[in-house]
């Protein structure tokens, strides 16, 4: 049996009539409930990593000598302090190059079923070879990487003690992959909720979440990344691309991997977790506000125009989502 392209799956839950019956309610009856029964599920409190080779994947994740001229490190473009983003339209690389997308939150990346917004690479580990090698990004190579590694003390140490061949490629990616692994934010105001802490959101955030379940939002954002776990076509309820214009190679997505037609225009559903902090929106960064972002996606992706009250309250809800890391909020 032929599968059903998830554009059409989308489709045929964005069309649900608006008579549809309205969702249950969402207070539970006792504690715990409704983690059990919503689309979204909380973010795991405690997330097991070995903390010898996240640590030495830390100080890589800020080393600048990954990059060609010593400049560029992944934090440059997945700020930690910044949700995981950079806040830019597109990501600023070697030689002040603009990139041609727009940098995705390393938060809870450990979570997400694919990397990159085109899902390119299945792992953690595959995606780093990406940006390391991306002439608009590091513009480094291995063997650049690991000269410059071995050249210092405290890298051959580290990693002697942890690998026993040492400093090489999948050894420096299996520490990034494990530090990026140990990045997620629980204990957000909606996770308290989901395990039964009422207080925790507001009214208005539990309408907006009710909204975000009626009009087909967690038809694509459910699970615990609230996303990142299906591919999904950008303008399944209208011509995103044509409104917008310019179309440049990048809005091909998954199109750019796999030379299939059914998947142009086709990315990795993003998530939603810590998405207040991350504007500007989307793999092309042309929403400006997150309530831009509500709009367009109830227009392009559910076939709605969503009045102001709804875009405020789903608004209201996602901001519920953000989190903390290391035990502080975001």
């Amino acid at each position: 049996m032929t599968r059903a392209p998830v554009w059409i799956l989308v489709a045929i839950l964005a069309n649900i009539p608006r008579s549809w019956p309205a969702p249950s309610p969402i207070e539970p009856e006792t504690p715990g409930v409704v983690e059990r029964r919503e689309p979204i599920k909380p973010i795991p409190l405690d997330v097991t990593v070995d903390a010898r080779k996240a640590a030495l994947g830390k100080a890589l994740f800020y080393e600048r000598r990954l990059s060609h001229n010593d400049t560029i490190a992944c934090a440059t473009c997945h700020d930690i302090r910044k949700g995981g983003a950079d806040g830019l339209t597109h990501s600023i690389g070697m030689n002040a190059a603009e990139g041609a997308i727009n940098a995705p939150t390393v938060f809870n990346s450990g979570f997400n079923f694919r990397q990159f917004w085109d899902g390119r690479a299945a792992t953690l580990e595959a995606q780093i070879d990406g940006p390391i090698q991306n002439p608009q990004e590091m513009a480094s190579s291995w063997e650049q990487i690991v000269a410059k590694l071995r050249a210092i003390p405290r890298y051959t140490k580290q990693f002697r003690e942890i690998f026993p061949d040492g400093i090489e490629p999948r050894n420096i990616k299996e520490a990034l992959a494990e530090f990026e692994r140990s990045l997620t934010t629980p204990n957000s105001r909606f996770d308290k909720f989901l395990r039964g802490d009422q207080s925790s959101i507001t009214e208005a955030e539990k309408e907006g979440y009710r909204k975000f379940k009626s009009i087909g939002c967690a038809s694509c954002h459910q699970g615990v990344n609230a996303g990142g776990n299906m591919f999904a076509t950008l303008g399944a309820m209208a011509d995103y691309f044509g409104d917008r214009g310019h179309i440049e190679k990048a809005d091909y997505g998954r199109f750019n991997v796999t030379g299939r037609e059914e998947d142009r225009f086709v990315f990795k559903v993003p998530s939603l977790r810590n998405v207040a902090l991350t504007a500007p929106y989307f793999h092309d960064g042309s929403a400006p506000t997150l309530e831009a972002a509500v709009v367009i996606m109830g227009r392009y992706q559910l076939g709605r125009q969503l009045s102001p009250g709804d875009v405020g309250e789903i608004a209201a809800f996602l901001r519920s989502l953000t989190g903390e890391y290391q035990g502080r909020p975001l």
